[in-house]
């Protein structure tokens, strides 16, 4: 029966394995390279995912805290809660850094930050913002089963787009993918085209039709 190898040569061995050193220009080395910088490319994609995943779901949240007890916005409401809500969210921490500022010093890092969020944001309310239509009863009605977590489910809604410079007027920029929204759509396609089909709007007949009518009506009395 063969002994085990001693203590000492297992360590002797263990000692002697060096790792491999590939020389710079070798095929080896070039395959090592783009294996280190695809881990770094994918490391910062999902760091900038994340960073995204993150900004997106404090968006979601603050709409779906904003939602009414019951019912739906109307535009006006929901003008009020941008413009006084939203755009101004980070003014009293704005006033804070400009205050602790001292006369003569250059801004912080954190309040030309906060400026410069407070500019874009206003800048885009005013060519044309997107967001979720709280103004739609079925949108609205989805929108309350968010869990709070899992941002493509309010992907999946109706956005429309409004603007400062005409806030009586909306865009719908993504009518919704949700199968409830689809299903209402085509519902309402539905009912237009058997009205239309049963009882077409008069002022869609020939005027001539109603040529002996006008002839009476305006006739001796």
């Amino acid at each position: 029966m063969a002994g085990s190898k001693p203590a000492k040569t297992e360590a002797k061995e263990k000692k002697g394995k060096k790792e491999k050193i590939f020389h710079p220009e070798s095929r080896k080395a070039e395959q090592l390279a783009r294996v280190q910088l695809r881990k770094g490319k994918l490391s910062g994609q999902a760091s900038n995912r994340s960073k995204k995943h993150s900004s997106q779901a404090d968006v979601f949240g603050f709409f779906f805290h904003a939602l009414p007890p019951e019912g739906v916005m109307s535009l006006q409401d929901l003008h009020s809660l941008i413009h006084d809500v939203w755009l101004s969210r980070h003014d009293a921490e704005l006033e804070e850094e400009r205050e602790t500022r001292r006369k003569g010093r250059p801004k912080s890092t954190k309040e030309q930050k906060l400026e410069e969020v407070r500019l874009r944001e206003t800048e885009l309310y005013k060519s044309g913002m997107e967001v979720l239509d709280l103004t739609h009863e079925q949108n609205v009605a989805l929108f309350r089963r968010w869990d709070q977590k899992e941002i493509t489910y309010p992907q999946m809604l109706r956005f429309i787009r409004i603007t400062s410079a005409a806030p009586e007027t909306t865009t719908v920029s993504r009518p919704g993918q949700h199968p409830f929204l689809k299903e209402a759509k085509t519902s309402t396609a539905e009912d237009q085209e058997i009205d239309t089909d049963v009882a077409p709007p008069l002022l869609w007949h020939e005027p001539q039709r109603f040529s002996s009518t006008i002839m009476a009506m305006d006739g001796p009395l």
